[in-house]
């Protein structure tokens, strides 16, 4: 009688499928961690540049916030005085690739100070 060898053919294509999942996800995890940081980047340099722009030009911050990040990542600028002081806030919203991940908005506050000759004086 003759004696049948087990083989471990396609037991490596097997584990490689249950494994595919695992790669994906770390992946889109990794893609996920990358777009926060530069969503917080592009935040932080709105932030600045509408306080720097408001500090020397009155009422042009908000304006030069928003245009000083790529044009579809929807910035939100908001600039307030106090005193001698200019505050910029930007707020831009993270979307998420991972299904029900819910990150929070990116924010980033810059103050300058107020350059304005109107406040400040020649």
């Amino acid at each position: 009688m003759r004696r049948r060898i087990r083989s471990d053919r396609g037991q490596v294509a097997l584990e490689y499928i249950g494994f595919i999942p695992i790669l994906l996800f770390v992946a889109l995890c990794a893609i996920q961690l990358g777009w926060v940081a530069y969503v917080h980047e592009q935040a932080d340099t709105a932030a600045r540049t509408a306080a720097r722009v408001e500090a020397q030009h009155r009422g042009r911050g908000e304006a030069a916030g928003v245009a000083a990040v790529r044009e579809g990542i929807g910035a939100e600028v908001a600039v307030t005085r106090t005193g001698d002081a200019i505050t910029a806030v930007a707020t831009i919203r993270v979307n998420s690739i991972i299904p029900g991940l819910d990150i929070e908005d990116a924010k980033a506050t810059a103050v300058m100070p107020d350059d304005d000759p109107e406040v400040t004086g020649p």
